[in-house]
Parts: C-alpha cells; structure tokens; sequence
C-alpha cells in the first residue's frame, strides 16, 4: 500500500508505485490497475469490487459519463473523416455509405466503450480519485460505496 492506501505494483516488499500512464493502460486493457494482472471487469461494463489477484477496492470509481464522452470524440472524428475524404474523392453508390458508415460507427462504439471505461477507472485510481486515496466520500457517512 502507498501512503493514501493503495495497492502499488510489485512483489512483497519491493512494491513500486504505479505512474499514471500505466495504470490507465492497464485500465484500457481490462486489468487491474494496481497489479495489472487482476480481470477489471466482471460482465462488459461492469467493474469488480475488487482484484481478486491483489485485492485492491475498485468499487470507489466513478467513471460515469467520461467514457463515453471520450468514444463520442474518437468515433466521431474517425467516422466524420471517413465521410469527408470518400465522398469528396469517390462517387460511391448511395447504399454503400449508407451501410459501411453507420455500421462501423456501431462497431468503433461497442469496441470502445469498455477500454475507454477501464482507462478512466485507472486515471482514478492513479490520481486518488473517489474514494482511492483512502478518504471517504462526501456524504456516504464513511461508506464510500
């Protein structure tokens, strides 16, 4: 455990605390983002209560409406240009933009959303945020689920 009470990477005795950037990683690959071992998820967007390789809590993380915000942002840029470039450089007929563009937006959506919430759940891990950093959250009377 580090000084706000996490659980920090590495062996007994040896344990090295986490940057940032890793944990969000392990968080967008669906691991643990103490240990990077551990599964995050338990059903497609559902987060454990804890890691069960290091026992970290997860259940503090509020992730809310920020992951998908963020696939909002990268699908619509990608679908968007998408769009642009194809219909100013080629006469396609009008079912094939019909079909392809929708449907890989559909596609980019579902395969984004869980690393895009496992990213921010390591984002607050790593920062302490929501109940990680050891304090409890205002107005759960010292519960912080």
């Amino acid at each position: 455990m580090d000084s706000v009470g996490r659980v920090t990477a590495g062996r007994e005795g040896a344990e090295a605390p986490v940057s940032w950037l890793r944990a969000a990683g392990r968080g967008f690959a669906g691991r643990c983002p103490a240990c990077g071992r551990g599964g995050l998820f338990k059903s497609f967007l559902k987060v454990r209560e804890h890691c069960a390789t290091c026992g970290q809590e997860l259940y503090h993380h509020r992730a809310d409406d920020l992951p998908p915000y963020i696939v909002i942002f990268v699908v619509g840029h990608v679908v968007g240009t998408g769009i642009l470039l194809t219909e100013v450089e080629y006469d396609l007929p009008l079912w094939l933009p019909l079909t392809l563009w929708p449907a890989l937006g559909l596609i980019l959506s579902i395969a984004l959303l869980q690393p895009a919430k496992g990213a921010v759940v390591g984002l607050q891990w790593a920062f302490g945020m929501h109940g990680f950093g050891g304090e409890a959250e205002p107005g759960t009377g010292g519960d912080a689920r």
